[in-house]
């Protein structure tokens, strides 16, 4: 298969943080969501975090991905799209 330089991509994913969890979020379950989120993610992918979590998560899931996705964005109603890490070269 060709590479594609002009790619920039694999998938594009969203993971809803608010998902991970019942009604409060877990320090002690915090491994689970990280293990979650890797799996969800995959390689070379863009990733959304979205979703009701507490900030401590999103920390976490965000220095979970680094080396994961290719670019990592925060999505919320007020602020839209943020880049958190953008990995791509072209």
């Amino acid at each position: 298969m060709e590479h594609n330089r002009f790619q920039k991509y694999k998938q594009m994913k969203t993971l809803n943080l608010s998902t991970y969890y019942k009604e409060t979020a877990k320090l002690a379950d915090l491994e689970t969501y990280k293990q979650k989120a890797i799996k969800e993610a995959g390689e070379g992918n863009k990733i959304t975090l979205t979703g009701a979590a507490p900030v401590w998560l999103y920390l976490a899931i965000a220095h979970a991905l680094h080396g994961k996705a290719k670019q990592l964005n925060y999505n919320s109603p007020v602020t839209g799209d943020v880049t958190i890490f953008d990995h791509n070269p072209f």
